[in-house]
């Protein structure tokens, strides 16, 4: 059967029994990012950021308990109607590797899977400024990945990773919940833990991987005071750390950082931060013109001797002007991403309208009659 929508048609076999195997592997084949799975609806997919509905029919509370005992880990099996939420990574050999969250829902259970592709993309198949490259030389402190649930975060920092394994020789340590991306050995060595499997928590995780000779730490999400405190720790003893939170922009990150702390600890954490931070990059992924696929706009935030000051002063909220105005260090604001983007012809002066967060600044660059920043497009 054929489900249409804005983004163009997916197309699934409607059959009497639901095969979850063969569905996944035509969800992939047709470019679908997150699939939904709820008892008494009709399995439902997201592509190029849009919700589907398929035309299968509903799934029966029979399905679902099929699809618990085939793809929960036998480990979970006897908790899945005692714990709320569950998270945990599956593959289909030749079909594509999920992170996978079993839910409740009115009381029923539910699935939600996010396909992690087995390849890991290279900056320039995910349409990412070569300057990130940049952040893989360093030898400590820490880079933040940040932007909305669906962004891309994981996929970059899985390249960024996956330069570092083709081009240094380190030892990686990634802590995860769940693991997402797998990396082979080649001139790096990969150690990659999950949280419930392999260590007890990301604080946790963070204080023992420092015992086990790591040169780079990947700490899937900064959740909580905690695992923050830890990230900035290990950055401080001279290792080199990626992370993600669930911020808009690179002002909000350090934002984000200090209010998590208690009043009294938050100028020894500005100072830990200027100490510490390295860059941040904020991504969105956006519709391409053509319609199908997206990519991402990227703002890029090099910490500078002026942006440690900054943040040293409580005064985060200069650094917007200083990465407007910034034409070296690598440094890009959002809307002239989206201006570039616009340029190269990737996506639509509409849809840069529609996702900036100023549409009258961003209206200016398109005009060409903005001045607070660079012109000229690499």
């Amino acid at each position: 059967m054929r489900s249409e929508s804005e983004t163009g048609n997916v197309e699934f076999l409607n059959t009497d029994q639901f095969d979850l195997q063969m569905f996944l592997k035509l969800a992939v084949s047709q470019g679908v990012s997150d699939v939904h799975i709820r008892i008494n609806t009709p399995p439902m997919v997201r592509k190029d950021g849009i919700i589907i509905k398929t035309k299968l029919p509903d799934i029966t509370a029979e399905d679902m308990e099929m699809i618990v005992k085939n793809i929960v880990p036998r480990s979970l099996q006897d908790r899945v109607h005692d714990i709320y939420d569950i998270d945990f990574s599956m593959e289909i050999p030749g079909i594509s590797r999920f992170r996978v969250n079993l839910l409740h829902d009115l009381g029923h259970l539910g699935f939600v899977l996010r396909v992690v592709p087995f390849e890991i993309p290279s900056l320039e198949k995910l349409f990412l400024p070569p300057s990130l490259l940049e952040f893989t030389n360093l030898n400590n402190g820490i880079i933040i990945i940040t932007g909305p649930t669906g962004s891309g975060k994981s996929t970059t920092l899985a390249s960024l990773l996956d330069y570092i394994n083709n081009h240094q020789q380190k030892h990686v340590i990634t802590i995860e919940d769940p693991i997402e991306y797998m990396h082979s050995n080649k001139k790096c060595i990969f150690t990659q833990r999950q949280i419930g499997i392999d260590t007890d928590s990301f604080p946790s995780g963070v204080k023992y991987a420092l015992r086990q000779d790591p040169d780079i730490l990947l700490i899937g999400e900064m959740r909580d005071r905690e695992t923050i405190a830890s990230a900035l720790k290990a950055a401080e003893t001279g290792h080199l750390v990626f992370s993600t939170l669930h911020t808009n922009d690179a002002v909000q990150t350090i934002n984000r950082i200090v209010n998590a702390f208690e009043p009294f600890e938050r100028e020894s954490i500005r100072s830990q931060i200027a100490a510490t931070l390295q860059g941040t990059v904020s991504q969105k992924l956006i519709r391409r013109a053509e319609g199908t696929g997206r990519v991402p706009a990227t703002e890029i935030l090099t910490v500078t001797p002026a942006a440690r000051d900054y943040i040293l002063r409580d005064e985060v909220n200069k650094i917007y002007d200083l990465i407007k105005t910034s034409n070296s260090a690598n440094m890009v604001s959002m809307n002239f991403s989206m201006y570039k983007l616009v340029k190269a012809g990737l996506i639509t002066e509409k849809s840069a309208l529609q996702n900036s967060d100023s549409p009258t600044e961003m209206q200016q660059l398109l005009s060409g009659a903005f001045h607070g920043t660079k012109i000229i497009v690499d």
